[in-house]
């Protein structure tokens, strides 16, 4: 009786968002792991303000540009969540990308192995290139980085590409398309905000 009072107050004391579903509120570093509440480091991705999907791209790609997968990815969840049917599968093979790298940054070689090539056989399904992002890179990158890894069975370095944009690219639509709004609060913006305030796959 005592250990079920005890698992049960566990249970209420959990961070939870408004709809009263449990969320880890605890800040975050620059690889997603979770800091102590009181930290005063740089909340993830804050510098990054977008109100369009267009917008969430243009932020992914400079935070991918830096290195920083995390945060990348999580701007890019707003344009996966936001695609065509038929380009939902792309976005996700293009965030796999970076959740993989974000494992190697971490020290996971098998997790980073498990991402990698579970975004090549997503991407391999799509044009060399699509909406203006060079594909074929993102799976010769990714297929190099497995391959390294499984040889040396550890993390070793395997020279993190940019973005790899096309110079008319890339898209989310139609390049002369009006910017289309979200539809929901980006994640990073929610996940940041007070947890009175209104909440927001993988």
């Amino acid at each position: 009786m005592p250990d079920r009072d005890r698992n049960a107050r566990d249970r209420n004391d959990r961070d939870r968002n408004a709809l009263g579903r449990a969320e880890n509120q605890r800040p975050r570093d620059r690889t997603g792991r979770p800091l102590p509440y009181d930290t005063t480091e740089t909340a993830l991705a804050e510098e990054a303000s977008y109100d369009t999907v267009d917008g969430a791209l243009a932020a992914g790609v400079a935070l991918w540009d830096e290195e920083r997968y995390f945060e990348a990815h999580e701007c890019l969840e707003d344009v996966w969540h936001h695609a065509a049917p038929e380009d939902r599968e792309f976005w996700k093979g293009v965030i796999q990308i970076a959740v993989g790298c974000v494992h190697h940054q971490r020290g996971n070689a098998s997790g980073a192995v498990t991402l990698l090539e579970r975004a090549v056989a997503r991407l391999q399904a799509y044009p060399d290139v699509h909406h203006g992002v060079d594909v074929e890179e993102l799976v010769v990158f990714a297929l190099g980085a497995v391959a390294a890894m499984r040889d040396a069975g550890f993390t070793v370095e395997v020279g993190y590409p940019e973005f790899p944009r096309m110079d008319d690219g890339p898209w989310v639509d139609a390049p002369d398309a009006p910017p289309t709004p979200l539809s929901r609060e980006p994640a990073w913006r929610a996940a940041a905000a007070p947890p009175d305030a209104a909440p927001d796959p993988e």
